[in-house]
């Protein structure tokens, strides 16, 4: 059974909460945690997490109940603003692969890469080594599609992360097939953190561009990521998230008009 933690202060935007934290102190607050021994669970919630967590109590419950959420999205980090809480920026699973995996270098922690396109996981771990020598990568695995209906498949990963027992698990998997997996995991890990990283390992191996920074930093990653796949995004980012971004502007503008 998992220890009690206590948990880190989170303020509310929307219908989840989230922790109001830099990139440094996440990568402090894991590596922290990691000396004591203790594990956790990291959810970076964008817009379209947000978006369903307003409709899905059990979508919402694996937002709540991740022992970190940051923000993954510039529209989250602006509807706290117009809340008159300040976020200190975005934190997507893309950056932290990065970060994390240097302190993992720095401590001796290793990490495991599940997820991403066949041939992805290793193409990633050998571009993490490479900036980062010392990097102590246990393994990895790329589940085949459906692969959360097969019984066996799931337990095929988890002898498999248990034999390699890494601190940091880097799970790519998208949400929330990649937080539900996790859930299932972390009994067998308790003293491991899992981050559920969505396409970060899929950038990291170089399989999908990322958006250059400064469309990143304005908060346009979504229109970069729109135009190199347009057949598999528009739907979710025109149809379903782009409104849904528009009302939680609006709504948290109006509640700090008439707060």
């Amino acid at each position: 059974m998992r220890k009690a933690k206590t948990r880190t202060r989170r303020v509310r935007v929307g219908p989840i909460s989230v922790n109001p934290m830099t990139e440094v102190e996440v990568v402090d607050h894991v590596v922290a945690a990691l000396k004591r021994g203790e594990g956790g669970r990291i959810v970076t919630p964008n817009v379209d997490i947000c978006r369903a967590a307003s409709r899905d109590p059990e979508i919402r419950a694996l937002v709540e109940h991740a022992d970190l959420a940051v923000a993954d999205g510039m529209p989250v980090v602006w509807a706290a603003r117009l809340l008159g809480t300040r976020l200190p920026g975005r934190i997507t699973g893309a950056d932290l692969i990065w970060s994390l995996s240097e302190a993992a270098a720095f401590y001796r922690f290793p990490i495991y890469l599940l997820g991403g396109p066949p041939g992805a996981p290793e193409r990633a771990a050998c571009a993490l080594v490479d900036r980062y020598p010392g990097l102590i990568v246990s393994g990895w695995r790329s589940p085949p599609y459906g692969f959360e209906h097969e019984p066996g498949e799931v337990a095929a990963i988890r002898s498999a992360l248990v034999r390699a027992n890494p601190r940091i698990v880097f799970v790519g998997l998208g949400f929330p097939r990649q937080e539900r997996l996790i859930e299932t995991l972390r009994e067998e890990l308790p003293a491991a953190w899992f981050v559920g990283c969505g396409a970060a390992i899929a950038f990291a191996a170089g399989a999908v561009p990322r958006a250059p920074r400064w469309m990143r930093q304005a908060g346009l990653e979504w229109l970069f990521r729109l135009a190199s796949e347009p057949g598999r995004l528009a739907r979710r980012y025109l149809v379903d998230d782009l409104p849904y971004a528009l009302r939680l502007l609006t709504v948290c503008a109006l509640k700090r008009l008439f707060s």
